[in-house]
């Protein structure tokens, strides 16, 4: 389990969110390993995109999209945390935003958590997937190209279908397709 290097997130956000659909999304959890398939994912901007966290300048709260890529951001919607990885090229900003997962590894532990029976409803969804996994606000600023971290990215080959669409649940969008997903997965947040 080797997680994948810092580079990756060193592009724009739309061309890191979709290569990071079909690689591993591995948690830690004390001796546990909690993993899934990453199967949607959003990519977001700074200052003109006007769904992002950053499209205010920078603040106290959104500095990390700022920071060294690679790292993880975590920002509370609606009570449920979101999961993102800051992906931009030098002096840029971004993130991405990561949707949903195929659980793989650690399904009853991500059960309890949850506290849901329905497989197909464990982690469709990014504060579904942020509660089945117990990532939290704690987790803002970690670095996610490390193994020795608790949360991290690690390669998988497997050959997939990409779709792409607007971003969901957001009032003004971009006019590019910046929700990725992996087509015909069951795990995808929801089809459009």
């Amino acid at each position: 389990m080797k997680a994948l290097s810092g580079r990756l997130y060193e592009r724009d956000p739309s061309v890191v969110a979709e290569k990071l659909l079909g690689k591993r999304l591995i948690r830690k959890l004390n001796k546990e390993i909690l993993e899934g398939i990453v199967v949607e994912t959003e990519a977001y901007y700074g200052l003109d995109d006007p769904a992002s966290r950053a499209r205010h300048g920078l603040k106290n709260y959104n500095r990390l999209m700022w920071s060294e890529p690679g790292r993880a951001f975590i920002y509370n919607v609606h009570n449920n945390w979101m999961f993102n990885i800051i992906a931009h090229e030098p002096n840029e900003v971004g993130g991405v935003l990561i949707r949903a997962i195929e659980p793989t590894k650690g399904i009853d532990l991500m059960k309890r958590n949850r506290k849901v029976e329905n497989l197909h409803d464990l982690t469709n969804g990014p504060g579904k997937l942020t509660k089945a996994l117990k990532i939290d606000k704690g987790f803002n600023g970690v670095f996610v190209t490390s193994e020795e971290s608790q949360i991290f990215i690690a390669d998988n080959k497997m050959k997939i279908e990409i779709g792409r669409s607007h971003r969901i649940g957001v009032k003004r969008d971009l006019p590019t397709d910046l929700r990725f997903f992996i087509e015909g997965n069951q795990f995808v947040s929801k089809a459009l």
